[in-house]
């Protein structure tokens, strides 16, 4: 099995669970691990995942939907991508969200989730 990674994928949203993060909006961060069955397939873009429309479905829903919790964000990208690209066998999607509301020093705050085709 083969693995593509997308990684530091950066959007300005409008998650969390306050409601100044809704209305000023933060960077997130994506990364994405794609499971696709590419060996010995050939050199055809028909043989994998397109990364362009990947990236496109990951921008639509980070910059244009709402999510409480960068959990649900996540959970949400591994349904839609798993959904959206029938040759993906399994997909992993870490959403770091460097600029969480915490009172501290902190470098990074993620939620990550793993899922496989049934």
């Amino acid at each position: 099995m083969g693995e593509i990674a997308l990684l530091g994928l950066e959007f300005y949203g409008r998650h969390g669970v306050r409601p100044e993060e809704g209305r000023l909006g933060a960077r997130f961060v994506v990364d994405l691990w794609l499971r696709v069955p590419f060996e010995g397939r050939g050199d055809r873009l028909e043989e994998t995942v397109d990364y362009a429309a990947v990236y496109a479905l990951v921008e639509e829903v980070v910059r244009h939907r709402r999510f409480y919790l960068i959990e649900a964000l996540a959970d949400h990208l591994a349904e839609a991508l798993l959904q959206a690209f029938p040759r993906l066998e399994g997909v992993r999607v870490r959403v770091h969200k460097p600029h969480a509301p915490i009172p501290g020093v902190f470098r990074d705050v993620y939620a990550e989730t793993e899922k496989v085709r049934s």
